[in-house]
């Protein structure tokens, strides 16, 4: 099949979106992304993409089409102007980069903002190809969790706006089944909807690379809970420095901040404010190709999200991938999160916002001996094998496209319920 994917986030930014990609252009299909310039998290333009922008048009048999945006910056203002510029580019250049092409169906990976499914509707219509979206971030409920918007009036005009997105929508898949019944209610139902879940990224397949990250030799005996991924309001640092600092003085004990993000200035200062640069050292960010070894030479991986019932129907896309490199996990997170790592045994979990809870489950991680954690990452394999496998879910997402698009009567066994 001919898969156009609209995505404002594309390689060499960190996504899952870049595995589903490979993986449905190793299954034979002919892939196509439309997206932008790469600035996530830094909120500046990658410097090699600056560079060296012909390198980045295609990933392996992957084609790459980039439209030109306004960077994310480090202010609200210049968040909603990227938002805004991507939404116009991809749906004005992109139409004419994309013009004489025909599609079999367009795949919409929705994380903030909901804008960026506006090019592909357009696209829908022009192509006449069905639009599948996939929902990993619920609007308008996001907006008023993180603060950005708390205009009762303009949460208002943004839920219409999502209704519309919906409404123009052959396949609504959601990340989490706790997505589904807010989703209905702006879709006008269930009937499109379906249960579609992350997955850990292919370089995680298998057992735990025996390769350990050179960055954390200096910390070799140490008990090394390591976090991953964004720094940002909704991943609740304060809270993970609260439980950091309840343990200043457990001795052999480090925690480790691979990422970056929108927060990651306060997280250094609130660190510093506290004394604590040598308990939690933030090294930075680092491409995902090395994340197995930097997760091969953690104790525990640590997930949290902050206290707020939109949060509580998430799954942390992280957490896939945690399961799959056989090491406990720490969470401090509430709902469908918390339900996923208590159900698989993988983990030990306190709830969002409980730093103090989070520093006794650590406790407790570091009490057991190494025979007992190792069971626990061995669960969290095997559990995330048979729920979150990738050859089932992709299995799904074709099966999906062929019935949208030539109403094959063909099924999958995922529903949203």
């Amino acid at each position: 099949m001919r898969i156009l994917i609209v995505s404002q986030y594309f390689w060499p930014e960190n996504f899952r979106i870049n595995d589903l990609a490979e993986e449905l252009s190793r299954r034979g299909h002919d892939v196509t992304v439309l997206t932008g310039r790469p600035n996530y998290p830094e909120g500046r333009v990658f410097a090699d993409y600056r560079a060296n922008p012909q390198d980045y048009t295609r990933l392996g048999d992957v084609a790459v089409i980039r439209v030109p945006m306004l960077a994310r910056g480090s202010s609200s203002i210049q968040l909603i102007l990227n938002y805004l510029s991507f939404a116009v580019s991809a749906t004005l250049l992109g139409m004419w980069k994309l013009r004489g092409q025909r599609f079999d169906g367009i795949f919409v990976f929705q994380i903030s903002p909901i804008t960026a499914a506006l090019p592909a509707i357009a696209l829908r219509r022009v192509k006449r190809a069905p639009m599948l979206m996939w929902v990993l971030d619920l609007w308008p409920d996001t907006l008023a969790a993180i603060g950005v918007v708390r205009s009762p009036r303009l949460l208002s005009l943004v839920g219409r706006l999502v209704r519309y997105v919906y409404d123009h929508c052959d396949r609504i898949l959601v990340q989490s089944r706790a997505f589904t019944d807010k989703v209905a209610a702006l879709a006008g139902g269930a009937e499109r909807i379906r249960y579609f879940p992350g997955w850990a990224e292919s370089l995680f397949d298998g057992e735990t690379a025996a390769e350990r990250a050179p960055e954390l030799a200096a910390f070799d005996d140490d008990f090394k809970i390591l976090f991953a991924g964004n720094l940002g309001e909704a991943q609740d640092f304060p809270a993970i420095i609260a439980a950091a600092d309840a343990l200043r003085d457990t001795p052999g004990l480090r925690w480790l901040i691979v990422g970056d993000g929108r927060a990651a200035v306060q997280v250094r200062e609130e660190i510093a404010r506290r004394g604590l640069q040598d308990k939690i050292v933030l090294l930075g960010r680092f491409n995902l190709e090395r994340m197995p070894s930097f997760f091969a030479s953690a104790d525990a991986l640590l997930v949290t999200l902050r206290k707020e019932p939109i949060w509580s129907l998430t799954i942390p896309g992280k957490v896939q991938s945690y399961l799959a490199a056989g090491k406990p996990l720490l969470a401090m997170l509430d709902g469908e999160g918390s339900r996923v790592i208590e159900e698989a045994k993988a983990g030990l979990v306190a709830p969002a916002g409980d730093g103090q809870a989070l520093a006794a489950q650590v406790r407790r991680l570091m009490a057991m001996n190494e025979g007992e954690r190792a069971a626990i990452g061995r669960n969290g394999i095997a559990y995330g094998q048979r729920e979150f496998g990738r050859p089932q879910m992709v299995d799904a997402l074709e099966n999906w496209i062929v019935d949208c698009r030539f109403g094959s009567p063909r099924a999958s066994s995922f529903s949203a319920r």
